[in-house]
């Protein structure tokens, strides 16, 4: 399934949502049918499916729908991708930016594909390590290019909420595969092109 914006919501899956999130908010001891809160449940199962649409799409897909046959062996890079997503340990919120480089194969896609491609991954209930590593699988699968490397850098509302509570936080996870990974000088200068980028 190519990359879609949700526009309609499953009537049945946002009735049984609305009904679990009006639970909860009671269970907080709060009056769910007060005005301020009346159509708070409904609002939030609609939330939650849209923050959480990238279950129904498809990553490759998104790459092959604007894949070229090139013959460039440049690095291409893509920085600041903004991403949001939801921890799947406390269901809090994080976000941050995506750096994504690769070395082209034969083969380039569309650079708005590599966006979307962050958004469907990180629109799941998610940790950062796994979001980083699925970014650049697909990215390996779709292009198969010479080397590619993914960096994020996000903060995590359930370490700057909740627990230790340390709002200024952050965290960098990167992963690299083939020229990225085991050429130094050409991962080294991804590094210093994204460097200004992750003060």
């Amino acid at each position: 399934m190519a990359y879609r914006k949700i526009e309609q919501y499953d009537e049945e899956v946002t009735k049984d949502l609305t009904d679990h999130f009006k639970r909860i908010i009671e269970l907080t001891g709060e009056d769910a049918d007060r005005e301020g809160l009346i159509k708070t449940p409904e609002r939030a199962a609609k939330a939650l499916q849209f923050n959480t649409q990238g279950y129904g799409q498809d990553a490759v897909a998104i790459l092959n729908s604007a894949r070229f046959k090139e013959e460039v062996s440049e690095m291409v890079i893509v920085k600041d991708i903004e991403l949001f997503s939801m921890c799947e340990h406390h269901l809090h919120p994080f976000f941050g930016k995506a750096h994504i480089a690769y070395i082209p194969n034969g083969y380039i896609t569309g650079l708005s594909k590599l966006a979307r491609v962050v958004d469907v991954y990180a629109r799941r209930l998610q940790v950062q390590e796994r979001l980083t590593t699925q970014i650049l699988s697909a990215i390996k699968e779709s292009l198969n290019p010479l080397g590619v490397a993914v960096v994020i850098e996000a903060k995590h509302l359930c370490m700057m909420m909740r627990g230790v509570q340390k709002q200024n936080s952050s965290t960098t996870t990167s992963a690299f595969d083939g020229e990225l990974l085991n050429n130094h000088v050409t991962r080294n200068e991804f590094l210093r092109l994204i460097s200004s980028k992750l003060s």
